[in-house]
């Protein structure tokens, strides 16, 4: 299991609020006066404020919460600064922000009851160097989500760490102007999950023994449909974890082997990643007729189909010769015999009538495997004229944080 550190973020002119003196720090879970300092701590803070979170392992049975804009947490490193939530009894998140101009560096958060670090509705965010983990490994009691801003504005997630998961490890939703980056994302249903957001680029980052590695969707009946997301060297492989997500969640969906996986998104571009050895496919293009969500109502101004997705100057080894669930066992046999495999790019086969094409474009020279899903599987074949097109690439994200 490989951890690291990214880049430290320098402050000045800050006021630095310590849980005690640098020489004597708590080291033992269950500091219940720790919990009581740090709790004062968040609910006292004022803008500019850094709340440094000395080196131990801290052990929490409610979870925290900051409501206060302008504040930093920070610790002395993801494996040094540990916040447990084992023994957690109150509270939905490890740590629930609701305010703006919000930093969180170098600690862990452990075994929270639901999300390890939810900030909502929060301009300014900055996750560095943190990791999230549930320690018993991949389980569907654990939390849903490790980092996750949801309608957010300007976020930057860099050199964090995110395990065990039973939804996403790193997911962002229904945000605006985002950076994903130098990120390690590990037996979580997904690894990366970017879900109606718009202007998002996810780069750098290492998706390896999820049972999605990085995920692209746009789902009905929420505040903001996605478009713009670049998903551009990454490491992807290996994302053959057994589907651990709770039942009738959209991730339920998704078939162990898959490595990046776009469902009813628009203006997705896929380019220049190394993505490699995944048993169902190593990308996976859909619509939500093919989801857990497909039968449950959408508003008519939802667009069910992926259009304007490229793909280009991908690396793509292995992968497609033991598809998760029967259908798409059943598939692979009819298609390509019991010794065959799918090919590297998996399309499900629905397509907006109103439109001349797919919109599908793909210049990577791979095969493409229309499933018919839409005629149930009657007339699956692999296709490469629709595909043979090309689309003006998509703007790189701007970030102050991120410069």
């Amino acid at each position: 299991m490989m951890r690291f550190k990214g880049s430290i973020l320098a402050f000045s002119a800050i006021t630095v609020l310590t849980a005690c003196a640098a020489e004597t720090p708590p080291e033992t879970s269950g500091d219940k006066s720790y919990q009581d300092i740090l709790l004062t701590q968040l609910i006292d803070a004022k803008p500019g404020d850094v709340i440094t979170i000395p080196e131990g392992t801290f052990s929490f049975d409610r979870g925290l919460s900051l409501t206060v804009d302008g504040v930093t947490i920070r610790g002395a490193g993801m494996d040094k600064t540990i916040l447990s939530f084992k023994n957690q009894v109150q509270g939905a998140e490890g740590l629930l922000v609701t305010a703006s101009d919000f930093t969180i560096e170098d600690l862990a958060v452990e075994d929270s009851v639901g999300d390890a670090i939810k900030v909502n509705e929060g301009d300014n965010i900055v996750f560095r160097n943190v990791r999230t983990e549930w320690t018993n490994g991949p389980d569907t009691k654990n939390g849903a989500y490790g980092l996750y801003p949801v309608q957010t504005t300007n976020v930057l997630i860099e050199g964090c760490v995110a395990i065990a998961a039973a939804d996403a490890g790193i997911y962002v939703g229904q945000s605006k102007n985002v950076v994903v980056r130098n990120n390690r994302a590990e037996f979580n249903v997904a690894g990366i999950e970017i879900e109606n957001t718009q202007d998002a680029d996810v780069y750098n980052n290492v998706a390896v023994n999820n049972t999605g590695g990085i995920l692209v969707f746009n789902m009905p009946n929420l505040m903001q449909y996605g478009a713009n997301v670049r998903v551009y060297e990454n490491e992807i492989y290996g994302n053959n974890t057994k589907n651990f997500g709770h039942k009738g969640t959209p991730v339920a969906s998704i078939p162990a082997g898959s490595g990046v996986v776009v469902n009813s998104h628009d203006k997705v571009e896929i380019f220049n990643n190394d993505i490699r050895d995944h048993r169902t496919a190593n990308v996976i293009i859909s619509s939500i007729f093919t989801s857990n969500y497909g039968d449950k109502g959408m508003e008519e101004t939802f667009d069910p189909y992926p259009e304007q997705i490229s793909l280009h100057s991908n690396r793509y080894v292995g992968g497609g010769d033991k598809p998760d669930g029967l259908e798409l066992k059943a598939l692979k046999t009819a298609i390509f015999g019991l010794k065959g495999k799918f090919p590297d790019v998996l399309w499900d086969g629905y397509i907006n009538d109103a439109l001349e094409s797919a919109q599908i474009c793909i210049q990577d020279d791979v095969q493409v495997l229309n499933a018919d899903m839409p005629g149930g599987n009657k007339n699956p074949r692999v296709e490469a004229e629709p595909f043979s097109c090309k689309l003006d690439p998509l703007p790189a994200i701007s970030l102050a944080s991120a410069e």
